[in-house]
Parts: C-alpha cells; sequence; structure tokens
C-alpha cells in the first residue's frame, strides 16, 4: 500500500496531509458515530416496547462494548505507532457496518449482544485511536486546527445520524434503520482508508504540516506546545508512565466521558419519561451533537493561546454544567440547553485530549501512549451508560446520578490545573 500512498502524494498538487485528514473525517463522519450513544438512545425506546428489554440490559452492551475496548486499546497502539492508521480504520469501519446491519435483525437480548458489543468495541477503541493518531502524526504546528476539522466532522456526523435513524423508524422501522446505517457505512469508509491512510509523512519522504525543511529545534520552556518535529519530546511509553501528568490525563479522561456517555445515551428516553414525544426528544440527542461542531473549532482556537493545564478544567466544568442542567431539565426546552452545554463541553475533551497527548509525549509512540488514556477513557464510556440505567430502572429518575456524574467530573478537572507538560527530568 505504500507505494499506491507514494503515487497519490505526489500526484496531489498540495500536502498529503490534508487528503489523511479527508479520509479520517470520513470515517469520523459514517463509522464513529454508527455506534456512539448519540445514535442508540434513538433506538432504546422503540426496541424496548417491540422486545421488552429493560433499559440496564441495553446499557449493558454498551458497557461490555468498552469493557472489551480497554482490553483492545493497548494492543491496537503498538500496531498503529508500527504499521499506520489506515488497516486499523478501515477493518474497524467494516466491523462497524456489519455489525450496525446485524442489529437489524436481532429479536433476543443476547443476539443484541452478540452484536452491538463488538461494533461498539471498534468505535470506542480502534476507530477513535486509528483516526486521531492519524491527524496527530501528519500535522504538528497545525495539529490543533486539524484536529478541530477532524471533530467538526465527527461531530457533524452524531448531529445528522440520530435525526436519519429517527426519520427512518417513523417511516418504517428500527430495523430498516439499523440496516440503512450499515450499508452506508460499508459503502463509503471502508476501502478508502486502508488503500490510501498512511502512516507518518516521513515514510512517504514529506515533513508534518508541508514543511520543506526541518527548522532549529525550539525551547518548550512555558509549556508551550511543540510547533514543529525537530521541537517535539518524544516519549517512550515507559518513560510516560513515569510522569504524573500521564496518571493525571487517564483520571480526567475517566472522569469526563463517564458524564459523556452516561447523560448522553439516556437523555432522549429521561424526556420521553417525562411525555416529550419522540420525535421531539431527539431533538436533545442532535442538539447535543451538533453544540461539538462549534466547539472544536472555539475550543481549538484556545488551545493555541493558553496553556492545556488550564484548557482542561475549562472544558471538565463546561460538561459538568451541561450534566446538571440536563439532570433538572423537566421540559424539552430546558433540555436542549442543557443538551447544547454538555456536547459544547464534550467537543473541548475530545479536541484538548486528542491535543494533549501528542504534544505532552511526541508522535513515535503516541499510539502506545495515547492507548492507555484512550483505555481510561473507554472504562468511563462503559461504567456511566450502566450506572444511569441501574439508577432508573429502580428509580425511574435521572436526577441524582446525573448530579452526582457531574459533581465529580468537577471536582477532578480543578485537579487538572497541576498537569503541567512533562520533561525528561520527571521521567524515573
Amino acid at each position: 500500500m505504500r507505494a499506491l500512498q507514494l503515487r497519490a502524494a505526489r500526484a496531489t498538487p498540495f500536502y498529503y496531509g490534508w487528503v489523511i485528514l479527508a479520509l479520517t473525517g470520513l470515517a469520523s463522519y459514517s463509522s464513529r458515530p454508527l455506534m456512539s450513544v448519540a445514535v442508540l438512545t434513538v433506538f432504546v425506546v422503540p426496541m424496548e416496547a417491540q422486545l421488552g428489554w429493560t433499559r440496564t440490559e441495553m446499557s449493558g452492551a454498551v458497557s461490555l462494548g468498552g469493557v472489551f475496548a480497554v482490553v483492545a486499546a493497548p494492543l491496537v497502539g503498538p500496531l498503529i505507532d508500527r504499521y499506520g492508521s489506515g488497516l486499523v480504520v478501515g477493518v474497524s469501519s467494516g466491523i462497524a457496518g456489519i455489525c450496525a446491519v446485524g442489529l437489524g435483525m436481532v429479536n433476543q437480548v443476547w443476539l443484541f449482544y452478540l452484536v452491538y458489543v463488538p461494533g461498539r468495541t471498534v468505535f470506542a477503541s480502534p476507530l477513535e485511536l486509528g483516526t486521531s493518531t492519524a491527524v496527530s502524526n501528519w500535522f504538528i504546528r497545525r495539529r490543533p486546527f486539524a484536529l478541530a476539522l477532524n471533530h467538526v466532522l465527527q461531530g457533524s456526523g452524531l448531529a445528522v445520524m440520530p435525526l436519519v435513524a429517527q426519520l427512518i423508524i417513523g417511516a418504517w422501522s428500527w430495523q430498516a434503520a439499523w440496516y440503512g446505517l450499515g450499508i452506508w457505512t460499508l459503502a463509503v469508509a471502508v476501502a478508502p482508508a486502508i488503500m490510501l491512510m498512511g502512516r507518518r509523512p516521513e515514510d512517504i519522504g514529506l515533513l508534518p504540516d508541508g514543511d520543506r525543511a526541518m527548522p532549529a529545534r525550539e525551547n518548550r520552556a512555558g509549556g508551550r506546545r511543540p510547533l514543529t518535529a525537530s521541537d517535539e519530546v518524544n516519549f517512550t511509553l515507559r518513560q510516560a508512565m513515569a510522569t504524573r501528568s500521564f496518571w493525571l490525563l487517564m483520571l480526567f479522561a475517566f472522569a469526563g466521558f463517564i458524564v459523556q456517555a452516561g447523560v448522553s445515551l439516556h437523555q432522549v428516553p429521561h424526556f420521553i419519561g417525562q411525555g416529550v414525544p419522540g420525535a421531539v426528544a431527539v431533538w436533545a440527542a442532535s442538539t447535543f451533537a451538533i453544540s461539538q461542531v462549534p466547539a472544536s473549532l472555539l475550543w481549538s482556537a484556545l488551545c493555541q493561546r493558553f496553556p492545556m493545564r488550564l484548557m482542561m478544567p475549562a472544558a471538565g466544568l463546561v460538561v459538568s454544567a451541561g450534566a446538571m442542567i440536563t439532570a433538572f431539565a423537566d421540559n424539552i426546552t430546558v433540555g436542549v440547553v442543557g443538551a447544547f452545554t454538555l456536547g459544547f463541553g464534550v467537543g473541548g475533551l475530545h479536541i484538548i485530549g486528542r491535543l494533549t497527548w501528542a504534544d505532552y509525549f511526541g508522535r513515535l509512540h503516541l499510539g502506545a501512549i495515547r492507548a492507555w488514556g484512550l483505555a481510561a477513557q473507554v472504562a468511563g464510556q462503559a461504567l456511566g451508560p450502566t450506572a444511569a440505567g441501574m439508577v432508573w430502572d429502580r428509580t425511574e429518575t435521572y436526577l441524582w446520578v446525573f448530579m452526582a456524574f457531574g459533581i465529580n467530573l468537577a471536582v477532578v478537572s480543578l485537579l487538572m490545573i497541576t498537569a503541567t507538560t512533562p520533561t525528561r527530568r520527571q521521567d524515573g
């Protein structure tokens, strides 16, 4: 495949990294939203009504997929470092598409687990790690902007796909919705990634950001982010683990994505339970996704002006506020405000997390290093939905669990002020 990528890069009149960004964006728009909780939340009520499953049972599939993703992340990371993201993203997109088609055929809860769990696993681990690592490997100076564009496409997919699913469910059935979304993903997201997505620009004789010469090393004093390849400090996994910031980043990812998954999966059922029609309640899920689009651009701009250790608490506190508003919302108007706030903060979590891992620890071992942070993130995504579902099944209210999620994240966010840029002096 490298020969094909080399020919494609030579034939491209602009920097080939923008092609890589387009490929990751295509996967982020189609494959990644497919198994997200923002899409599954639209299916919860119609599948529950027809099949008689509890919300704890459905949430459990999300959590079990997360458990497998926690195991998969440290295994996939080194493969991306060695071979690149193309094969990982392409194969994972294929698995997600096949699983979506399979979901349209399930009629037993064990079949739902059998089909949904692999799809959720590739969503939470290989697809997230593969797309973000590819962008980070091809851009340094423009990394905030490139990651923001990638997340804009992901957020657009998250906004559009629940609406499309709801339209198909209303016109035909929830089975037809799973079929349609799965076939779409298989058609657009598999082959291009496998054939054209290269590992790093240096592999085909290019430099990050399309630079034509390697500038002299610059000083990173004061926590300023690296601007060129010569400005990077590349840590091995062992060296990264010897820094305090590594473990703080893992804690922040865990706490932040408990809220992201726990609230977003249950927000539509939360409002339907208060008498809001499903066709109206779905706007909470769509607003949650849409708000991540402008958030990506704003947070990336702020990341070029302020240190990451200040940006992380800012994003975390916005997510916490969104969870609190959603907890107390008793109508769809307030619910949309909560969903927008939550999504705006989650957009920051995604951008700042991806950017911080790459800026703090360099590109050479980024897959292996970030895989551990992703494992913590996925563990939070696994715990949140099941915890919220269990509380609902016992109390028939989401108020207290949403509040607990928000308070926990607020405390951890303030702790992130101490997560300074690591240096060689910090490793063991």
